[in-house]
């Protein structure tokens, strides 16, 4: 598969501009709102509490990593598409300075806290509003993508990954998935798994062709194909 490349890329979903950010969060800068997806805090500990050690640093990390997102995007709006905490005890195992940092990020913008299947009841503490879904200008903010569907849906909840194989080499990484009518988001937990696109879950949502723009260590990488390129005529003509 051939790869267009840049630090960031804008695509349309339902008549919406969204900047799809390296982070593997997503920027809508018409509404100067921030999304994440399955942040999945204290999936470590979680582990851990089944004998399966991890490196007890992933809530930090992805902690960090919201910190720099924010801070270059400043968002008045903030959206977590569910997942957030890995379990529903996870909050209580976050330590001071992650509920420190973690209540500065709160401060920043107004938060949206989508609830998912890992945290069907975030902490009241957390401040912000708690919604099964939100609908937004010509979009839709949930957790799991609908059965049936629904143009502008924005959800996470598959993790998906896309694999490229370039000069007998195989790089497999998290990505957005996207056809131009609905959208689904990269996991941006620091140890959140991933499903391949061309699982039935992902494939399913989409009744003909879509693209996978797949995250790079500093930049988005749009897989091409015939989606892509679409995709890519229409926002370098906006």
């Amino acid at each position: 598969m051939r790869c267009v490349s840049t630090d960031d890329l804008n695509i349309e979903v339902n008549g919406e501009i969204l900047v799809l950010d390296r982070s593997g969060a997503a920027w809508w800068p018409g509404q100067e709102t921030l999304v994440f997806a399955d942040i999945h805090f204290e999936k470590g500990s979680s582990y851990a509490m089944r004998g399966a050690l991890l490196p007890p640093y992933d809530t930090r990390t992805t902690l960090r990593r919201m910190g720099d997102v924010v801070a270059r995007r400043r968002p008045k709006r903030i959206v977590a598409l569910g997942d957030s905490f890995h379990d529903r005890q996870a909050a209580d195992r976050l330590d001071a300075e992650e509920r420190a940092a973690l209540s500065a990020l709160g401060r920043a913008a107004d938060w949206v806290w989508i609830t998912g299947n890992h945290d069907p009841a975030p902490p009241a503490w957390l401040g912000g509003t708690v919604v099964d879904e939100i609908k937004l200008g010509r979009l839709v903010f949930r957790h799991e993508p609908g059965a049936m569907f629904q143009p502008g849906e924005i959800a996470g909840h598959l993790h998906p990954v896309t694999t490229v194989t370039r000069r007998g080499r195989s790089l497999r990484r998290r990505c957005f998935v996207s056809d131009g009518r609905r959208m689904v988001l990269p996991a941006f937990g620091a140890y959140a798994g991933g499903l391949d696109l061309w699982e039935t879950a992902i494939r399913a949502l989409f009744d003909g062709d879509f693209a996978a723009f797949m995250l790079g260590t500093s930049r988005v990488y749009a897989v091409s194909g015939a989606a892509v390129l679409q995709t890519l005529r229409r926002t370098a003509a906006s």
